[in-house]
C-alpha cells in the first residue's frame, strides 16, 4: 500500500498518493531536468559558433571563390556590413547591441518557457548558434562573412549562422504548432472578444 501524502492542497487526490495539483513539471526532477535541458541548449548552440566560425576562417583561407556544384552551389567570400539583406549597412555598434539584446533575450524566453521537448530546446539552441555566431563577426572583424551562394534561387550569399537561423526559425514555429500555442492563442483572443 501507497503512503499517502499530505499536500495541503485542494483537491488532493482520491487515492491519496499523488495531490491532483502537483504538476509533474514542477516536481523535484524540474532543476534536474531544466538544466539537462539548459545544458543541450548551450552544447549545440557552441556546436554552431565553433563550425560557423570554422567554415568562415575556412572560406577566407582558401580563396574568395570555388564552385562546388555547377550552376547550384559556388562559395564566395563577402563582406556584409549590414544585417540580413544589407539592412543597417555601416551601423556595426546598433547591430552589436541588436545581436546581444537578441541572444538575451531568446535566453530570458528560453528560461520562462522552458520547453520540455527537445524540439523546442534545439530550436532555441539554432537561434542562439546563429546569433551568437554572426555576433563574433561583427566584434572581431566589424562585417559578417557570408560565402554560400545558391545559384539556381539568386539569393544572396550567407553563412552557417544564418542557415542557423533560418532552420530555428522554421523548428521554433513548428514546435509551437505542434506544443498547441497557437490554437491557444486563438481560443484566448476569441474569449477576450466575446
Amino acid at each position: 500500500m501507497q503512503k499517502e501524502r499530505d499536500s495541503g492542497c485542494p483537491g488532493q487526490s482520491q487515492t491519496g498518493t499523488v495531490p491532483d495539483c502537483v504538476d509533474e513539471e514542477r516536481s523535484e526532477a524540474s532543476p534536474v531536468r531544466y538544466r539537462r535541458k539548459l545544458g543541450l541548449l548551450l552544447v549545440v548552440a557552441a556546436l554552431v559558433v565553433t563550425f560557423d566560425q570554422l567554415s568562415k576562417l575556412w572560406v577566407a583561407a582558401n580563396g574568395p571563390e570555388m564552385e562546388l556544384v555547377p550552376g547550384f552551389l559556388d562559395l564566395v567570400y563577402v563582406r556584409n556590413w549590414g544585417a540580413a539583406f544589407g539592412l543597417l549597412a555601416s551601423h556595426t555598434e546598433l547591430l552589436i547591441a541588436i545581436g546581444i539584446a537578441g541572444s538575451i533575450i531568446l535566453l530570458v524566453f528560453f528560461h520562462y518557457m522552458s520547453p520540455v521537448a527537445d524540439l523546442g530546446v534545439l530550436s532555441f539552441a539554432l537561434l542562439l548558434g546563429g546569433a551568437v555566431g554572426n555576433l563574433v563577426d561583427r566584434i572581431r572583424l566589424g562585417y559578417v562573412v557570408d560565402f554560400i551562394s545558391v545559384q539556381f534561387i539568386r539569393w544572396p550569399p550567407f553563412n552557417i549562422a544564418d542557415a542557423s537561423i533560418a532552420v530555428g526559425i522554421f523548428a521554433l514555429l513548428y514546435f509551437f504548432y505542434r506544443s498547441g500555442v497557437f490554437s491557444q492563442t486563438y481560443e484566448r483572443s476569441h474569449r477576450a472578444r466575446g
